[in-house]
C-alpha cells in the first residue's frame, strides 16, 4: 500500500472534502484527488461518496480512517523525534473534560502541565457528551465513571464520594421528618437520600426547595442555610473542617471516579505519557481531601 496515498487519504477524511484539506495544508487539490483516486484502484473499494456539494466517507472508508489515522500520527511523531534527537512531550494535547470538572480543576492542571512541558500546547475541550476519540482527533478524553469500552483504555486518577451537608443551623430531623433539599437539575416532587452513616443505613425525607445546574452553586447556597445538599467531599471538604458546613452522613451508593481515557489501539504519544504522569504526580493516591487541597493551593 503506498502510505503517501494513503496519508493523503487521511488529510481529506480529516479535514472533510479536497478543498478543505488543500487549503489547509497547502497542498494542491488535484494531487489529493488523484492520490485518492489511486489508493481507491488499488484498494479496489470506494472510499468516498462524491456528491455535487459534498464528500462523505463510505463504510469501508470510514473504517479505513479509524483504523490508520492514528498509525500515521504516530510515524510522524516517531520521525520527528528521532529527527530532533529524542522523544521530548510536544504538539498539540486535545483532551475533552467534564464541564464539572473542568471548572473546578482543568485550568489549574492545564495552566501548570504547559508551564511544565512548554513544547506541549494542551486544548481543552470542555462537554459532557460521549466522543469518538479517532474521529474527533482527541488525544484523551476525562470522563466521570465511565462505561466500559472496548475500544478504550486508561486509568482512574481520581476517586470521590458524594456527601450530604447542611449549614450549622439546620438540624438534622428526626424520623420521619422531611428537610427541604437543594438540587442539582431540574426541580421535582418529595424524593428519599439514603445516607451512610455510623449508625447504619438511614432514609432522609426531602423536599427540593431550590435547583441549580453547578455543585459550586450548590455549595454557596448551602452556605447560606436553604437547606441541605448532596455535594462531592473534595469541594466541601474545608468548610466540614472549618466548621462552615456540617457533614450529615455519605450518600449509600454514589462513589465516583474521574478516568483518564486513551484508544487502546494506539501507543501513547509523548505527550499523553507526560499528562498521564503529570495527573499522577498531582494526585498520587487519588483522593478527594487531595483535590480538595489542590483546589485551595
Amino acid at each position: 500500500m503506498d502510505l503517501l496515498a494513503l496519508a493523503d487519504f487521511n488529510l481529506v477524511a480529516r479535514h472533510g472534502g479536497f478543498g478543505k484539506a488543500a487549503r489547509a495544508t497547502g497542498r494542491p487539490k488535484a494531487t489529493l484527488s488523484r492520490r485518492v483516486a489511486e489508493l481507491e484502484a488499488a484498494l479496489n473499494l470506494r472510499l468516498f461518496e462524491r456528491g455535487a456539494r459534498t464528500l462523505q466517507l463510505t463504510e469501508e472508508g470510514r473504517a479505513l480512517f479509524a483504523r490508520t489515522g492514528q498509525l500515521l500520527t504516530e510515524l510522524e511523531e516517531t520521525a520527528a523525534a528521532i529527527a530532533s534527537g529524542g522523544d521530548r512531550p510536544r504538539g498539540r494535547l486535545r483532551i475533552s473534560a467534564p464541564l464539572l470538572f473542568s471548572q473546578a480543576a482543568m485550568g489549574k492542571i492545564a495552566a501548570g502541565f504547559a508551564l511544565a512541558y512548554p513544547e506541549v500546547r494542551p486544548e481543552i475541550i470542555v462537554e459532557d457528551r460521549p466522543v469518538d476519540m479517532i474521529e474527533e482527533a482527541y488525544d484523551l478524553v476525562i470522563r466521570v465513571n465511565p462505561r466500559p469500552d472496548v475500544s478504550l483504555v486508561g486509568r482512574a486518577f481520581l476517586h470521590d464520594r458524594q456527601v450530604v451537608v447542611a449549614a450549622p443551623g439546620l438540624a438534622l430531623p428526626a424520623a420521619g421528618e422531611t428537610v427541604p433539599a437543594l438540587v442539582r437539575g431540574a426541580l421535582g416532587g418529595a424524593d428519599l437520600w439514603n445516607l451512610d452513616t455510623p449508625d447504619g443505613l438511614v432514609g432522609l425525607p426531602v423536599m427540593p426547595v431550590l435547583a441549580m445546574s453547578s455543585n459550586m452553586m450548590l455549595r454557596d447556597a448551602v452556605r447560606m442555610g436553604v437547606g441541605a445538599a448532596r455535594l462531592p467531599l473534595s469541594l466541601v471538604s474545608g468548610d466540614i473542617a472549618s466548621g462552615r458546613l456540617v457533614l450529615w452522613g455519605d450518600l449509600a451508593g454514589a462513589a465516583v471516579a474521574l478516568w483518564a481515557l486513551y484508544p487502546s489501539r494506539r501507543l501513547l504519544s509523548a505527550r499523553v505519557s507526560a499528562f498521564l504522569d503529570y495527573l499522577k504526580a498531582a494526585f498520587p493516591n487519588g483522593t478527594p481531601e487531595e483535590l480538595a487541597a489542590f483546589l485551595d493551593g
